[in-house]
């Protein structure tokens, strides 16, 4: 009678021994090898670039400008004068290594607003007095600008600025941008402004696209010629990079 008694003792301890078993399993946390379709992950963060990462971007940038559009302005029109003339602003292209086309405004004597022409074309250049005025040569060192290969100008310029460091962000005509300010002397400013005087301290701002790093502006504040007023500014703006342009000479003999 005693064996007959504990076998179902023994079923019932087996049966429980399972349940515990079961509920246990039931209990243990889902595996985490199948990744949830609903989670979202966070992106790492990008590292901000340092001073010295940007400015290898920039250089970089203007070196490869092939074309560009430009716009400079004398800020106070306290600047020297350009062939007698009160310089207002300046509009052109070009077409790098060493070609320019651009429209000059200033303000003549006797005569008001007036508009004069200048290009030039590897070592060829050419001015227009007037609008309406004929094509005339003239030496390519009387020309106070060299535009045609601003970038790679630009770029050799960036390394010799002395105390730059970023000043800050800033919207430029709708466009973030990162302003950068240093100084230079004048005469580091000849392979740009090619009839610079030598001894004056100019202090630059640059703005370069905050994304991009293309070059947007520059604020040249100081005397670059003897005849410039000490609070003289200038302002170029760069503009319609690598875009399509075409600068040919003039026909001498027609006019054009």
């Amino acid at each position: 009678m005693a064996k007959t008694f504990l076998r179902p003792l023994a079923i019932v301890a087996l049966m429980t021994g399972f349940l515990f078993l079961a509920a246990a399993c039931e209990s243990e946390p889902a595996s985490t090898d199948t990744p949830d379709p609903t989670a979202t992950s966070v992106p790492t963060p990008t590292p901000e670039l340092t001073l010295e990462d940007l400015l290898v971007s920039v250089r970089e940038k203007l070196a490869s400008i092939s074309t560009a559009t430009f716009h400079l302005v004398d800020e106070f029109e306290s600047g020297g004068k350009f062939f007698g003339n009160t310089l207002k602003s300046i509009d052109g292209e070009i077409k790098a290594p060493d070609s320019f086309r651009m429209l000059v405004d200033v303000v003549a004597p006797g005569f008001g607003f007036v508009q004069i022409e200048m290009m030039a074309v590897g070592d060829q250049a050419f001015m227009k007095f007037a609008k309406d005025a004929p094509w005339a040569p003239i030496p390519l060192d009387q020309v106070p600008f060299d535009f045609g290969g601003i970038g790679m100008t630009l770029s050799d310029l960036v390394p010799v600025i002395e105390d730059l460091s970023i000043t800050g962000k800033e919207t430029l005509e709708g466009v973030g941008t990162i302003r950068f300010d240093g100084n230079v002397s004048s005469e580091d400013l000849s392979s740009l402004i090619t009839s610079a005087d030598p001894g004056y301290a100019v202090t630059l701002s640059l703005w370069v696209h905050e994304t991009d790093h293309t070059m947007r502006q520059i604020r040249i504040a100081g005397q670059i010629f003897d005849d410039d007023a000490p609070e003289t500014v200038r302002f170029l703006t760069i503009g319609s990079i690598n875009a399509p342009v075409d600068i040919q000479l003039p026909d001498i003999a027609s006019g054009q």
